[in-house]
């Protein structure tokens, strides 16, 4: 006798569809975490917290997975959810939602504790009182990802570092975090981020803990939000024991703290006097402690990214030529890095200064772009003007300032990056004869002159300054400059080149008798074609001969003055 098989129903059984499993367990295979958290809410109202563990298994064991909270927890969080708006959610809030005594929900203030050590909620302890938020990035991520992804706190750069730093202090000033949890919570930040020179430096101070966060708390403060002025009321909200906090008061007013004994911070002057009561970071913590800052800052408006710079097509004199295409080469990172060796191996100067002298116009600057673009360089462009102020000391301190930053800079970069002293004859003149008349201005050019010559003498990466002028130009700064490329006006022939790359339209004939008859340089001739492409756009007007010869008379009305060159070039 033979039974006949149903292996089809056999399959369904060991191995039931999406739609029957989905029939079997409640659940729809499109539920994320928040409609789970829906359920359980819809649930837990209704019948409270006991019946909804037994009604809602499937919602919770879903919970589990994703948060790893056990089943009471993930009933409380839900209802914590649906209060998220809310920066200030009472126990008792949550007791009445969940159809719970309020003395019975003390019972789960455990669970409250173990959903905040998740970093899942915030837990605000006033001296009376005790409230509950749910972080914005929490259900940002739930909402994103369908799971919680903590806040990524390792190999940060300085201004990340420092964001996580200040809601960290941003949670103790609320009383979310309380002072032990802060200090490990620090603790770990800064060890997971060693490669910062903050973390470095800070570390190798061997402070107490204490004193690391108070230290620290100063960088805070000063970097960001640039505080030079810190009274008690700024720290106040560290220290838990107020009699502790008024010791450390005390010592750092006389002087005898240890951050203030080891000059990391400083007590305020004011009308001449020592002020007891304002202390700020001093100037060796910050040169120390946030030179990157200086560097992700200071430089942000100047800061001109490789990738960023759009791609020109220059002509040069065929001497020039030679020299920037060799510079070029020397500057691709494989080149530099074995030449850089080779000199420290010899016991030479590692760093790579260059002048480019040439009247305005001659492409000095755009070289600087396009050779950071081909080797893959950022640029860290310095105002001059911003180098000088009216107060004495200032101007030699920003100097100081920008060699120190650039420093980090590189240090902090894989390829080192240019720093492009635009416009440089205001800083690289002749040194000033002091004179009874100005003898505070001449003596302070002098100092920022000689502050650059050292800087220049110790440089480790790639400095670039471009002048109009060099015949004023002191003889200790051109000794100084590796290479020296000098930009002639263009010849014939490149200007030839120029209008017809500038001018694709212009026939060859009458580019030819342009170059020829006006001796005008590449920012000349591309003012020219700017007025052509208005005139095109504004009156619709062909490229006419007689009105380009107009532009070129207006262009050259001053003339043109060859630069005369200096010292050798590459």
């Amino acid at each position: 006798m033979y039974m006949k098989i149903n292996v089809k129903n056999i399959k369904e059984k060991l191995f039931p569809s999406k739609d029957r499993r989905s029939k079997a367990t409640g659940e729809n295979d499109s539920m994320g975490i928040l409609d789970h958290i829906e359920k359980i809410l819809e649930f837990s109202k209704k019948f409270g917290i006991e019946k909804c563990l037994f009604k809602c298994k499937k919602n919770l064991d879903y919970i589990h997975a994703k948060l790893g909270i056990n089943p009471i927890q993930s009933v409380l969080f839900s209802h914590f959810m649906e209060k998220s708006d809310d920066n200030n959610i009472m126990l008792s809030e949550i007791a009445e939602s969940t159809k719970c005594s309020k003395l019975r929900i003390i019972k789960y203030t455990n669970d409250c504790e173990a959903l905040e050590n998740k970093k899942l909620i915030r837990c605000r302890r006033d001296r009376d009182s005790m409230s509950f938020r749910v972080p914005r990035e929490v259900c940002e991520s739930l909402r994103k990802y369908n799971e919680f992804r903590p806040d990524n706190i390792e190999n940060l750069n300085i201004e990340q570092f420092l964001t996580v730093l200040e809601r960290l202090f941003d949670e103790r000033n609320n009383n979310e975090l309380s002072f032990e949890n802060m200090k490990y919570e620090i603790q770990d930040l800064i060890n997971l981020n060693m490669h910062l020179l903050f973390c470095k430096k800070i570390m190798s101070y061997n402070l107490c803990m204490e004193d690391l966060i108070l230290l620290v708390c100063f960088c805070h403060l000063s970097g960001n939000n640039n505080d030079d002025n810190i009274g008690e009321h700024d720290i106040k909200f560290l220290f838990e024991d107020t009699s502790w906090f008024r010791m450390i008061k005390k010592s750092i007013s006389e002087g005898h703290h240890n951050l203030v004994s080891n000059k990391f911070i400083e007590l305020n002057n004011s009308d001449g006097f020592v002020n007891s009561e304002s202390w700020k970071l001093s100037d060796r913590a910050k040169k120390e402690l946030l030179s990157e800052i200086t560097v992700s800052r200071s430089f942000r408006k100047g800061m001109i990214l490789h990738d960023k710079i759009i791609p020109k097509k220059m002509f040069y004199n065929e001497r020039e030529n030679e020299a920037i295409e060799k510079l070029s080469s020397l500057l691709q990172e494989e080149n530099y890095c074995k030449i850089i060796d080779r000199l420290d191996g010899k016991g030479m100067r590692k760093g790579f200064a260059c002048l480019f002298s040439g009247a305005p116009g001659t492409g000095k600057t755009e070289t600087v772009y396009q050779i950071a673009r081909e080797t893959k360089r950022n640029i860290l462009m310095v105002d001059i003007s911003e180098t000088k102020s009216k107060w004495y000391g200032e101007s030699e301190k920003k100097i100081k300032e920008i060699f120190d930053s650039y420093r980090a800079a590189v240090e902090k970069s894989d390829i080192a990056p240019i720093l492009l002293f635009n416009e440089a004859d205001a800083v690289i003149g002749k040194r000033m004869k002091i004179s009874s008349e100005n003898q505070t201005i001449d003596q302070t050019e002098n100092t920022i002159q000689n502050i650059i010559l050292q800087e220049m003498e110790n440089l480790c990466g790639i400095l670039i300054a471009t002048t109009n002028l060099t015949e004023n130009m002191d003889g200790a700064f051109e000794r100084r400059f590796l290479y020296k490329i000098n930009f002639d006006k263009p010849s014939a022939e490149s200007r030839m080149n120029i209008w017809t790359s500038l001018l694709p339209e212009l026939p060859e004939k009458n580019a030819g008798e342009l170059s020829q008859k006006f001796e005008l340089s590449g920012g000349q001739i591309e003012n020219i074609a700017r007025k052509v492409e208005v005139d095109a756009i504004i009156n619709g007007e062909e490229l006419c001969a007689d009105r380009l010869a107009k532009y070129c008379k207006e262009e050259n009305i001053n003339g043109y003055t060859a630069i005369k060159r200096i010292g050798f070039t590459v």
